[in-house]
């Protein structure tokens, strides 16, 4: 099997192992390595192993459903061999548009066994999003249940190549509405036995769309490799998975949960690709998330390990201050990422989920490559961690150079690990945009930085304390300002649910800080609160950095990852101020226009 490890078994002892993994940690990179191979067929094709539950199947309205390893494979070669039957190929790229569920589980397995590129799309896209992508990549397959077939079959015809939609839940369709073929029918039809092809390592094994937020979204290509890459943060996010720390034979019962949709980095290769390679179990739940519903899913199914977004666990603080009375919860480890938690979240978490979060950095052309693992080393409230191990990670300049502790820079990871071996996590490229890959890398191509575009600063001790992306960071009346720190200050308020730091441009400083705040439940807003706010932040940080102003929304703008969209408030701002300045040039006109029809003109 291939697997990342220590070169030599760490030292059984306490405290801070950090400088002991990484000085010994080596990848361990075989030449042909498969995802489904790894993350299905080698436990199901073991007795011993076969009837372990894979997914757990949850949905609102019906009872649990355990699907064992066994069942996997045998549902994902049924699949497999239909999709070869529609002429699907090595290297072909197949869309696949579904929520948590049992089948999202086989088709990605099918389509990886047969060397095909699995593309996942989430359901939350439109029908434009959705034809870009496909058309973009080519895609000769989708796959889908009724919840977006209706948008896929919209765009079909506007995507030449795509040669079949397959439907799941199919029954009570109706005519012309029908996906062209039914899952169900489809895998009856076909044998339980399927070749898998034995695919290179860094050989392509999915495609995922970026969210674009400047241009077109871009195709970022990942290959088997990548997930080789991902183990060792995954290991140390989720407190070693329940695996002893020194002694990985020894494992302990795990069940793994997260909201994060499986159409995502964050849900695909942070949660259910490495919980099946661990041969655990993960709950697939299709439905909304809320507060309530997280607790409730972790207490049903006993969930010792989970990965929660900021978002998610703000939410819960406020819906749940106090969690032990109401559940009994057996979390061991729990990881985080997207946004910065924050030392109220990471109290909260430690005081009432009685664990210690471990916030996670990555993207998805190279992901888990910094965070924290309270297990091994200390986690510090609100930093993003260290380069996990195995992995080279810098803050840098702009000249390439790295920064002196607490001078802000760019995260990038080196193509090399520091034993001067190739490190696995990387990307292939970005699909049919070799500009843009070009310029995602400094230096030369064998010994180059990624950079991630988002800033960070480094302290004494290595850690890592997010700054927000490069276009969130801005200037006010001279100051530099990071809205991460301020949104985690107005957090720790009562009244506040959510927030978001943005700039208001300002003809004398450049720009102010503005705050857009979702109230907690049964607070309303009012000139009194903006103040009690606007001294609650004065109280605690710099005094440049409080918001000069405050508004109230419903709900802040959110990429379906979950991520606070500062993009589309800051624009929204710069909209203002340009009515703002159309009105006044107009004003002093309309008052000489008057001026002149009061003297008779």
């Amino acid at each position: 099997m291939a697997r990342s490890q220590a070169r030599d078994k760490p030292p059984a002892r306490p405290g801070d192992l950090y400088l002991d993994l990484h000085r010994h940690f080596g990848w361990q990179v075989p030449d042909h390595f498969n995802i489904a191979m790894a993350c299905m067929r080698r436990w199901a094709e073991q007795l011993d192993t076969a009837s372990r539950t894979a997914v757990i199947a949850s949905a609102p309205g019906r009872s649990p459903r355990h699907h064992s390893y066994a069942a996997l494979m045998d549902q994902a070669n049924r699949l497999s061999n239909a999709l070869a039957a529609l002429g699907v190929q090595r290297g072909d790229r197949v869309g696949i548009v579904l929520p948590q569920r049992f089948e999202t589980a086989v088709a990605y397995m099918a389509v990886l066994q047969m060397g095909a590129v699995g593309m996942p799309l989430s359901q939350l896209f439109g029908p434009d999003a959705l034809e870009y992508r496909l058309h973009d990549s080519e895609a000769v397959v989708a796959i889908c249940d009724q919840p977006s077939l209706s948008a896929l079959l919209g765009v079909r015809e506007r995507c030449p190549l795509l040669r079949a939609v397959i439907g799941v839940d199919g029954d009570g369709t109706p005519e012309g509405m029908r996906a062209d073929l039914d899952w169900g029918d489809l895998l009856a039809q076909e044998p339980s036995e399927f070749d898998p092809v034995n695919t290179r390592a860094d050989e392509a094994a999915v495609l995922i769309y970026t969210s674009g937020t400047t241009g077109n979204p871009k195709g970022a290509l990942i290959p088997h490799r990548a997930l080789i890459g991902n183990l060792s943060g995954f290991i140390c996010s989720q407190n070693w998975f329940g695996f002893d720390p020194v002694d990985a034979a020894v494992p302990s019962k795990a069940v793994f949960w997260s909201p994060a949709d499986w159409a995502w980095t964050g849900g695909l290769m942070d949660a259910l690709l490495p919980t099946l390679y661990f041969g655990r179990p993960i709950v697939g739940h299709n439905g909304r998330f809320s507060p309530e519903l997280a607790f409730d899913l972790m207490q049903l199914h006993g969930v010792t390990h989970s990965f929660l977004f900021p978002t998610a666990l703000k939410a819960m603080m406020k819906a749940v201050p106090v969690v032990r009375p109401r559940y009994r919860l057996k979390l061991q480890a729990l990881m985080s990422a997207g946004e910065a938690v924050g030392d109220a979240v990471f109290a909260w978490c430690r005081d009432q989920l009685g664990v210690t979060v471990n916030e996670m950095f990555g993207q998805t052309e190279i992901n888990y490559i910094v965070g924290n693992c309270a297990l091994l080393w200390p986690a510090k409230a609100g930093s993003m961690g260290k380069g996990y191990p195995g992995h080279r990670v810098a803050v840098l300049d702009g000249e390439g150079n790295e920064c002196p502790v607490g001078v802000p820079g760019d995260v990038a990871v080196h193509r090399l690990d520091v034993h001067g071996d190739p490190d696995p996590v990387f990307f292939l490229g970005y699909w049919k945009n070799e500009g843009a890959t070009r310029a995602k890398y400094t230096g030369d191509p064998s010994d180059s930085w990624c950079r991630t575009g988002d800033l960070a600063t480094r302290d004494a001790d290595g850690y890592l304390w997010y700054q927000g992306r490069a276009d969130d960071v801005f200037k006010a009346a001279g100051y530099r300002i990071g809205p991460s720190e301020i949104e985690n200050c107005l957090v720790k308020h009562e009244a506040v649910a959510n927030a978001a730091v943005v700039p208001k441009p300002d003809a004398e400083r450049g720009a102010v800080v503005k705050a857009y705040v979702v109230l907690a439940a049964g607070f309303a807003g009012s000139d009194a609160l903006v103040k009690a706010l606007q001294s609650h932040v004065k109280g605690m940080l710099a005094p440049y950095e409080y918001p000069k102003e405050i508004e109230f929304i419903d709900a802040l703008p959110m990429t379906t990852t979950g991520k606070v969209q500062r993009r589309v408030l800051r624009l929204q701002e710069e909209e203002r101020a340009r009515l703002r300045s159309a009105i006044q040039k107009k004003a002093p006109r309309r008052k000489n226009d008057e001026g002149l029809r009061r003297n008779g003109a």
